[in-house]
């Protein structure tokens, strides 16, 4: 894997305020993480199936605010992110187009660092594509060009633009964890705790 597999907490923070708690894992290919405010009950959730590319291969995720669900299921097939919605009694169906490198962004930090990990693999200090990305509240999947350079010569920093007048400095360590992010909206996630899983551990 591109990226150590363990156990990630980020805290959110807005000016030196608590926003939201961000927890991950990455093991044995599969990644499961959670999202939840500091204060409300709306959480996130997401579970991605990656595969030997560390490309998303099946992806579930879930927005919940009290009794409120909504589930929406992906899966990567012939260049298509293809999946449904469900809320309440309702389904709808829906198609993406996948870029050229098939990159799949579900809003948690660890897909940030799979994307920078692919455009390190591939030798570039500067990328820009196409990118299958998942609301995290709507659930909805759509397709939007986005763009990641390595900063100068550093290259354990790396600027991203998920979209036209945003921005995101992002810094990693030596095995591609992202440990901090600042955005153009003032909002920062620092890694606060990283458990790094033995080879040798079974399968959760």
């Amino acid at each position: 894997m591109l990226i150590a597999d363990g156990e990630l907490r980020y805290d959110i923070r807005r000016a030196g305020e608590l926003i939201a708690v961000e927890t991950e894992t990455l093991a044995w290919g599969i990644i499961r993480g959670v999202r939840r405010p500091a204060s409300g009950s709306n959480v996130y959730e997401v579970e991605a199936e990656l595969d030997d590319n560390g490309l998303v291969r099946r992806l579930a995720v879930s927005y919940s605010r009290g009794p409120f669900t909504r589930n929406a299921a992906y899966e990567s097939v012939d260049s298509f992110l293809r999946g449904n919605i469900s809320t309440g009694g309702s389904r709808n169906d829906l198609t993406t187009k996948l870029g050229r490198y098939g990159e799949v962004d579900a809003d948690l930090i660890i897909f940030r660092a799979l994307t920078i990990a692919h455009i390190r693999e591939r030798g570039q200090t500067r990328w820009t594509g196409r990118i299958a990305a998942i609301d995290p509240n709507t659930l909805v999947a759509a397709t939007s060009k986005q763009s990641c350079r390595q900063r100068g010569n550093y290259p354990h920093i790396w600027i991203y633009e998920p979209r036209m007048g945003d921005s995101e400095e992002i810094e990693i360590d030596d095995s591609g964890t992202v440990i901090r992010r600042r955005d153009s909206r003032g909002v920062e996630t620092v890694l606060v705790s990283k458990t790094i899983r033995d080879e040798g551990e079974p399968n959760p």
